[in-house]
């Protein structure tokens, strides 16, 4: 799961947003360095990633993918699934995107988390909305795919991994349901517990 995903979930869980942004740039232990809440919220995310990566559904998407884009496929299906979330946001979702990325965005450019979190400052709203709202569209999944490759020491082998991308949207929009039906439990679980 990519942003939209991480973000929705700690709505359902009512963590602060910012964590489930954070949780991809935090490493290491948590215990005591931020605010109880926020720590959730990171643990949260790990929690998600965790249950992600081992669900049946997820496990049998990266196997449609061919063999030398298999090793690069958990990168492009958390894209991917992101995609499908925004894409398909009116039918499961009470709270517009609009809406819902205006105040996710607000939530997550909250500079007291990020220079308490990683030293360095918020992402802007603005730009941060623009990206989730992006999510909606094939060229915003291209210039995430772009942006993720340009971080590797190798960015054509994601690349080149991500030419049919588009193939996998119809089946992954079949399952994505299903999925986040079983994270939006382990979320409420997870802040249950």
């Amino acid at each position: 799961m990519n942003y939209l995903a991480h973000l929705h979930l700690a709505d359902v869980a009512a963590l602060p947003l910012s964590g489930a942004v954070l949780g991809d740039f935090v490493r290491g232990r948590l215990e005591g360095r931020f605010p109880l809440m926020l720590e959730k919220s990171i643990r949260l995310h790990r929690r998600i990633d965790v249950v992600t990566d081992a669900h049946p559904l997820v496990a049998a998407a990266r196997a449609r993918f061919d063999d030398g884009a298999r090793r690069y496929a958990g990168i492009l299906l958390d894209l991917i699934y992101d995609h499908c979330l925004a894409l398909d946001w009116p039918q499961s979702q009470k709270e517009s995107l609009n809406r819902f990325t205006k105040r996710a965005a607000a939530a997550v450019s909250d500079n007291d988390a990020w220079r308490l979190a990683i030293a360095e400052p918020a992402p802007s709203a603005w730009r941060f909305r623009r990206l989730l709202l992006s999510y909606r569209f094939e060229s915003g999944i291209e210039r995430a795919i772009s942006r993720v490759a340009s971080r590797m020491k190798q960015p054509q082998y994601l690349i080149d991994a991500g030419r049919d991308w588009r193939a996998h949207v119809p089946q992954l929009r079949l399952e994505l349901p299903l999925l986040m039906a079983d994270l939006e439990r382990v979320a409420r679980e997870f802040v249950a517990s």
